[in-house]
């Protein structure tokens, strides 16, 4: 479990690179920039950068659609010469309300932040607790959202803190992300669990591709190695079509680690003879590699 977890542990660090990025005081303006995204013309890079005590610099970085910059007028964003522009974005945290002047696919300018009252109310309501300035600022950039909190009682899960919630919202999950793995029988049993599986991208879709080909109800932690191992479903129905049927997880994961392949096996595999244990696959294919 050493590589799924460190994977997950990087994949973790760097969305939360975004839920700490936390405004150090209310009453100060956030500067904002705006040019195009490099990655993808169709979207805006916006940064929010705040200047807090003892030369603190926070920032917030990430792409958005010209539809989310509720009020911009793009082509004033994109025009020649220098005009006005102003936008909000609007999440169920809170909103930002931003102007300053824009011009020649650049723009920059303050915005101030106003935390919304009902979804504050819903933390306290909810047992996650009453959040800061700071905390409601992170909520809104990583998008928490309210059918996220729902969700956890809903589907049992222990009430989360914080730092939980702002983990879980900057990997992207919501309500129907839960209620998916529901339908296709998966709870994990801790909200680090549902961490993992965002993380390493184990959705209710990917599961269903293993429940096809019979692989229903694994264990939580066997899906987890294998999706850090990348082990498909077609993998497995490459070894099913030449009749090794059934091979439980951890057998799957030790022939991935070991980059045996239903090609590897009909090499090796004699003409008329009965198919190689895995044991004698794990023999023969050490050989090959020491020599």
């Amino acid at each position: 479990m050493n590589r799924p977890l460190a994977l997950v542990g990087a994949l973790l660090a760097a969305s939360l690179a975004v839920s700490s990025a936390c405004i150090a005081q209310a009453t100060d303006p956030v500067h904002f920039t705006l040019e195009p995204q490099r990655s993808n013309p169709a979207k805006i890079h916006a940064t929010f950068n705040h200047q807090g005590r003892g030369n603190n610099d926070n920032s917030w970085s990430t792409g958005f659609m010209p539809s989310e910059l509720i009020g911009l007028e793009v082509s004033s964003f994109h025009g020649a010469g220098t005009r006005p522009i102003h936008f909000t974005i609007a999440r169920d945290a809170g909103r930002l309300d931003c102007a300053g002047t824009g011009g020649s696919n650049f723009a920059a300018g303050n915005c101030r932040f106003s935390a919304d009252p009902g979804f504050s109310q819903l933390l306290v309501s909810t047992g996650v607790g009453r959040p800061t300035y700071e905390q409601s600022f992170s909520l809104m950039a990583v998008n928490a959202r309210r059918d996220l909190i729902q969700a956890f009682p809903a589907a049992h899960y222990p009430t989360p803190r914080m730092n939980d919630l702002m983990a879980l919202a900057a990997l992207g999950v919501d309500g129907r992300y839960i209620a998916g793995l529901s339908r296709v029988g998966y709870r994990p049993p801790t909200l680090q669990k549902l961490v993992e599986f965002k993380a390493l991208g184990i959705t209710p879709e990917w599961i269903g591709g293993f429940v096809r080909i019979g692989y229903a109800n694994q264990p939580g932690d066997g899906l987890i190695q294998m999706r850090a191992l990348g082990i498909t479903p077609e993998y497995i129905a490459g070894f099913q079509r030449i009749g090794y049927r059934n091979l439980p997880v951890n057998t799957l994961v030790q022939l991935k680690a070991l980059d045996i392949t239903p090609e590897f096996v009909r090499s090796v595999a004699a003409s008329g003879e009965p198919l190689p244990s895995v044991n004698k696959l794990v023999e023969l294919r050490m050989f090959a590699r020491r020599h």
